[in-house]
């Protein structure tokens, strides 16, 4: 038995293949069996006159998604899915499906979302998570070829990395615990023993946000660099999303065709990035009448706006000091502002990845913990990396599905991760 990603090694030879019946066509006494397997599809082609009877009513009466095998001669043909077809000689079925709720007609996203567990198999749906897959192979190889040392970091948490309001709060045997927002804080510790880090997993945000752009679950890989400032963290992140993006220019082409993606914006995603500071991001929106006042956080309108004027994804940087985390190191130059950077994708799909050098002044982040109204017993070990060794570093967290919705361009990163989970969607 074969895989069909193989079947071009085995031209002109009798083969047998297995997975399930994405289409069955038939035309008088000749069948077509669009077959899937996982690394593909594969055409079969049954002739009447060429095999059993019983063959035969079994070739024409498949549903879809019913499990079979089936075996035949391999032949090009630039025509059939995958390039290639099979004069088959023999069909044996596994296991038949009942009538498949998914059929070749309109669905609306809630019928969908409640068959997820069936939509996964649909092309767009492959297509879109295959790259998904790739885009995560990619970032731990980038990772990797840079000695960076991963590090799991804990789900359940009694500190806070990003804002009091959207946590995910549960009892932990009497203790207040909570789904973790970021691995950040815990990363940042493993820094003096390797140096170069990162985490990569499920973060939790309570956001009763409806946007195409959120997720209450969703994963992030969050690298963290010893003696790197905010400039040297901006050259990584471009460094990485341009790596991530050619990489899935060169291997997931098939994919992105089935997306209907067009390739040549991606082609340009290659350092430099442009960047600008909030304040001049924020004169410039007033100036082409797009009223915004200094010390709000960005919206995703305003993103939209900025990300417009490039041709490439755009670092935003220095943001208010009260519109960013805690951890964010204060900006020397101006101390209304912190030293950190968004990048914004292009094509309005809005912030892939926030970073920021972090504070490495114990006073000054005992001092904003307590600003913010934490409790300072949660962050007591958080403190001690700044009393035991203090360093500069910096780290930044990027969005894996809203970076998989842009180079896909897909809508709604809803359809980049298998199983969504939104404010009115825990199922399945």
């Amino acid at each position: 038995m074969v895989l069909v990603r193989s079947l071009n090694e085995h031209v002109g030879t009798t083969v047998t293949v297995s997975g399930w019946v994405e289409q069955l066509r038939v035309h008088g006494k000749v069948a077509f069996i669009v077959l899937r397997d996982g690394t593909g599809l594969v055409q079969g082609v049954l002739a009447k006159a060429e095999v059993s009877d019983e063959v035969w009513e079994l070739g024409t009466s498949l549903t879809q998604e019913s499990t079979i095998r089936f075996t035949g001669a391999v032949r090009e043909d630039a025509r059939a899915p995958g390039g290639h077809e099979m004069g088959l000689t023999d069909v044996a079925l596994v296991s038949r499906s009942g009538e498949y709720p998914i059929q070749p007609k309109e669905h609306g996203v809630e019928f969908l979302l409640d068959h997820r567990h069936l939509w996964l198999r649909s092309s767009l749906q492959r297509a879109g998570l295959r790259v998904r897959s790739e885009v995560q192979q990619a970032i731990h190889d980038f990772l990797y070829e840079r000695d960076f040392v991963r590090v799991d970091t804990p789900i359940l948490t009694g500190s806070i990395g990003e804002s009091a309001g959207t946590l995910f709060e549960t009892d932990y045997f009497g203790q207040k615990a909570f789904l973790a927002q970021t691995g950040q804080l815990y990363v940042e510790s493993a820094c003096p023993a390797f140096r170069k880090v990162y985490c990569f997993g499920p973060t939790f945000r309570a956001e009763k946000s409806k946007t195409r752009r959120h997720l209450t679950e969703f994963w992030m890989v969050e690298p963290e660099v010893a003696f790197a400032d905010s400039d040297d963290n901006m050259n990584l992140q471009e460094e990485f999303v341009s790596y991530i993006v050619a990489r899935a220019l060169e291997r997931c082409g098939e994919e992105l065709e089935i997306l209907e993606r067009d390739p040549a914006p991606l082609e340009l995603v290659v350092p430099p990035f442009p960047r600008i500071s909030y304040s001049e991001a924020v004169e410039r929106l007033n100036a082409e009448g797009h009223p915004f006042e200094w010390g709000n956080d960005l919206g995703a309108t305003d993103e939209t706006v900025i990300s417009g004027w490039f041709d490439r994804p755009v670092f935003i940087y220095n943001y208010p000091a009260k519109a960013k985390a805690f951890y964010m190191k204060e900006n020397p130059e101006d101390t209304r502002t912190v030293l950190c950077d968004d990048l914004i994708a292009p094509e309005g799909y809005g912030e892939i990845i926030g970073g920021s050098q972090r504070e490495d002044d114990h006073d000054r982040l005992l001092a904003r913990i307590e600003e913010e109204g934490l409790p300072r017993e949660a962050y007591d070990w958080y403190l001690d990396l700044r009393k035991f060794g203090s360093f500069p570093h910096s780290g930044f967290g990027l969005g894996l599905e809203r970076t998989v919705a842009w180079i896909t361009g897909r809508h709604h990163i809803r359809e980049l991760i298998p199983f969504p989970r939104m404010i009115n969607r825990l199922t399945p």
